[in-house]
């Protein structure tokens, strides 16, 4: 498939955001059944960071609109389509993630109610996401549990680790904690992400040349794609890159979402109150992120449409 840079974008912001927001709840739960004492700036800043996030990503969306003034249609199919279900559950996350900044900022007692009622939505969300591209069954590198589990372990691995550079400068007592969990679940989405790799590439096409062109001969020959120039069908539905770039890319993402913030994270766990803690996480969110760019990339790209068998041809 043709990675859409708007729906990269979408995805990877929001996801960091959800995750982001699921870590500000699991510390309060945490801090108050423990008795901790954690600054209210930590869970303000970190709920804004959280709807700006967002809010990018839902703007991002819009590019990849042919019609963006008919964008409200979208929610009309949420009975059967789960791209509806997306476009309702975002902007509840995102209200439902101010408020609860905004309790915290105004220091109300129901903080942790408002943060579940968030964190469902965040959920919701991911499932949402997810199950737009797992729902496609004759997309084989899609139509897996792996796509779910993926969505979710990346953006709570990215949005726990932005969490810790949140606390490094508002709440360093938390950075050696937040940090363990940041390595744990980026250390689980690498291991989940090479488990869906290992699955891609043993897949056999189900299609043929017989079955695209609709020629029931035991020998096809085709010696054309059936266009003298590009169309939608060979620009929409194939990325246009060579075996060498996607390798490339893959070993990309592998060491940019989960090798090198591996590393900081951790370091920044053996040494949490130091000044180079601070520096550690914000350039492992920093890195991490331009990797989930491009796993995300690779995610699309990877998704070998049916229609390619024919279109993709050349002589």
């Amino acid at each position: 498939m043709r990675p859409a840079f708007s729906v990269i974008f979408l995805t990877t912001l929001c996801g960091a955001a959800q995750g982001l927001l699921l870590t500000l709840v699991a510390v309060e739960t945490v801090s108050r059944a423990a008795g901790i004492a954690v600054p209210s700036a930590f869970y303000v800043s970190g709920a804004a960071v959280a709807v700006v996030l967002g809010a990018l990503g839902l703007a991002a969306s819009f590019f990849h609109l042919g019609h963006p003034e008919r964008a409200w249609r979208a929610i009309t199919m949420w009975r059967t389509s789960w791209l509806s279900r997306e476009c309702i559950a975002l902007p509840i996350f995102l209200l439902l993630t101010a408020a609860y900044g905004a309790a915290h900022w105004a220091g109300v007692s129901a903080t942790l109610r408002i943060g579940a009622l968030a964190a469902a939505a965040s959920v919701a969300l991911f499932v949402c996401t997810a199950m737009i591209y797992a729902c496609l069954r004759f997309l084989q590198e899609w139509a897996s549990p792996y796509t779910l589990v993926n969505f979710v372990l990346l953006g709570c691995a990215s949005g726990c680790t932005l969490a810790s550079a949140c606390a490094a400068w508002l709440a360093p007592g938390l950075v050696g904690g937040l940090a363990v969990c940041a390595c744990a679940l980026t250390l689980a989405g690498c291991a989940t992400r090479l488990a869906s790799l290992t699955r891609n590439a043993r897949l056999k096409p189900k299609s043929t040349v017989q079955s695209a062109t609709g020629i029931r001969h035991a020998k096809v020959e085709q010696k054309s794609r059936g266009f003298t120039a590009s169309a939608f069908n060979t620009r929409e539905f194939f990325h246009g890159k060579t075996a060498n770039a996607l390798q490339w890319v893959k070993v990309s993402f592998l060491v940019g979402a989960f090798a090198v913030p591996f590393v900081l994270t951790g370091a920044s766990a053996l040494a949490p109150r130091s000044a180079s803690a601070a520096v550690a996480v914000g350039a492992a969110f920093v890195i991490q992120y331009a990797g989930l760019l491009a796993e995300r990339w690779f995610f699309f790209a990877d998704a070998r449409h049916p229609q390619n068998i024919y279109y993709q041809r050349a002589s």
